[in-house]
């Protein structure tokens, strides 16, 4: 069976949420990647991992995946132009009413698999509001993190995946090669590894920053050594990585209630 939410008929889904199945909805971004991607990078990649990941988790956990939630949080890109945003309201607003239609159609194992930094926080954030008052477990994810040890061994100049960089940019050159322009590569490099600490401030404190504060082309990263066989490595990557915490039964696994019938003589009045 297709694993793509949009190209099921009503009864498919319904059969698949009395088997109990997995659903995915991708998040992502419509945003700037420099002058050599486009605006849909995050968007397709974001599709193609999990794509990917539920193909290969069928065999052991029925799973789906909805249509990309491609308007993202992306308000630090805006200085280069090409990015469309949402409020950090109405995104959460959007993934909540995903999320309640998903619980009313009979499904209640729900994975968020972003493909964009900036929804990270607030996706998180979704996750603890919800899944207190929701019948449902509710997972966050992102590819680049969950796979983080595979894509620094694939990884030539950089420790993982930045930002329009040798990673995504290998990857676009796998999955959507006309759109990516090759012609001058080498000469687009901008910030080191240093520069993933521009929303940093001392020791471990965040402050917020437009990308433009350290990038001029909106690159983080170099995509001089991108090509597509490195592409394909990392989409198999990090695609094995979300299938494997799809089919892990302890991500979907009820939350323990360690108490006893009372703590220091006096009962607990429920054990919620």
């Amino acid at each position: 069976m297709d694993v793509e939410w949009q190209n099921l008929k009503a009864q498919e889904l319904r059969t698949l949420a009395e088997q109990n199945a997995v659903v995915v909805i991708p998040i992502a971004s419509i945003e700037q990647h420099g002058p050599h991607l486009p605006v849909m990078t995050d968007t397709r990649l974001g599709h193609e991992i999990a794509t990917r990941a539920a193909r290969k988790a069928q065999a052991s956990r029925p799973t789906v995946v909805t249509p990309v939630v491609w308007m993202g949080l992306s308000e630090h890109h805006m200085p280069f132009g090409g990015t469309l945003i949402v409020s950090h309201a109405t995104f959460r607003a959007i993934l909540r009413d995903l999320i309640t239609s998903l619980i009313r159609h009979g499904f209640h194992d729900i994975l968020i698999s972003n493909s964009h930094g900036g929804n990270i926080i607030a996706m998180q954030q979704i996750a603890d509001e919800l899944s207190p008052e929701l019948d449902a477990t509710i997972v966050t994810t992102t590819y680049v993190t969950e796979g983080g040890e595979a894509f620094a061994s694939l990884m030539q100049d950089q420790a993982n995946v930045m930002h329009a960089c040798e990673g995504e940019t290998s990857m676009m050159m796998r999955v959507e090669p006309d759109l990516v322009d090759k012609s001058d590569l080498a000469s687009l490099k901008s910030m080191g590894e240093d520069g993933k600490k521009f929303l940093s401030a001392g020791h471990a404190s965040y402050r917020w920053r437009p990308f433009a504060h350290v990038t001029g082309n909106g690159i983080a990263g170099d995509p001089t050594n991108a090509t597509v066989e490195k592409g394909e490595a990392l989409l198999e990557a990090g695609s094995d990585a979300v299938a494997a915490l799809i089919t892990d039964a302890e991500t979907w696994a009820a939350p323990q209630d360690m108490r006893g019938d009372a703590l220091a003589g006096v009962a607990f009045r429920d054990r919620k």
